[in-house]
């Protein structure tokens, strides 16, 4: 009976999760009221209310519950710099969340999301993938503090338009790029931070083709499209 009732609590919140995030696509936060948002997904106010305080602590739940996950599921993989393999490997990893929760990601760093939620995933992707970089290097005020910036940034802006994209890439293929576009930038700014790509690896890989060069780690979160990424 208690895993009955489990089970229908986990899916009002996922309907409640998906509801929210196609309304903040819409309208920002503070536009989006619980009367809205239970219409939206046809639960009861009393029903939200069991869960959540209100549409901000609801939010602020979802937003943790999120950056859990993607810590939880990284530490499984820890990364080595020194090893590109490691480095593409923990990229793809990455994106497979980013991919498992597309309608949320989408709403967060959309022109309507919250930009406290983008510089918690920028502090993470600069403590897990761009942790070679010397402090030196940022704080000496030359180019190599705006490369990095520009990187960083960057980096969010292709999730954004990778998600919202209709041909979507494989996580795969994204991290094989993320890869390359940051080599070549920190190459030429700070000397070299990570190994080179070949030009085998670098290859562009169409959505769904095996990527049986990846070593090292195997996740099964399941993608938007349902597919499965498979990161061996």
């Amino acid at each position: 009976m208690a895993e009955k009732v489990d089970r229908r609590i986990r899916k009002t919140k996922a309907q409640l999760r998906r509801g929210l995030a196609r309304l903040m696509q819409e309208k920002s936060i503070n536009e989006i009221t619980v009367k809205e948002l239970v219409d939206e997904v046809d639960i009861n106010r009393s029903t939200f209310y069991l869960h959540y305080t209100d549409i901000y602590q609801m939010l602020q739940k979802i937003e943790e519950e999120v950056m859990e996950e993607i810590v939880q599921v990284m530490e499984v993989c820890p990364i080595d710099h020194s090893d590109r393999d490691s480095v593409i490997n923990f990229i793809a990893r990455f994106f497979s969340i980013l991919d498992s929760n597309k309608e949320l990601f989408l709403a967060f760093l959309g022109p309507k999301g919250d930009m406290a939620f983008v510089e918690k995933v920028e502090n993470l992707l600069a403590a897990r993938i761009l942790a070679p970089v010397s402090a030196d290097s940022l704080n000496s005020g030359t180019d190599a503090a705006h490369a990095y910036a520009f990187v960083l940034n960057g980096c969010v802006g292709m999730i954004r338009s990778w998600l919202s994209s209709p041909a979507q890439e494989t996580p795969e293929h994204m991290a094989k790029l993320t890869y390359s576009l940051i080599h070549d930038i920190f190459q030429k700014y700070m000397g070299k931070v990570y190994p080179a790509l070949t030009k085998q690896e670098t290859a562009r890989q169409e959505p769904g083709h095996s990527q049986k060069d990846l070593l090292g780690c195997q996740t099964d979160l399941p993608g938007s499209s349902g597919r499965k990424a498979d990161i061996r």
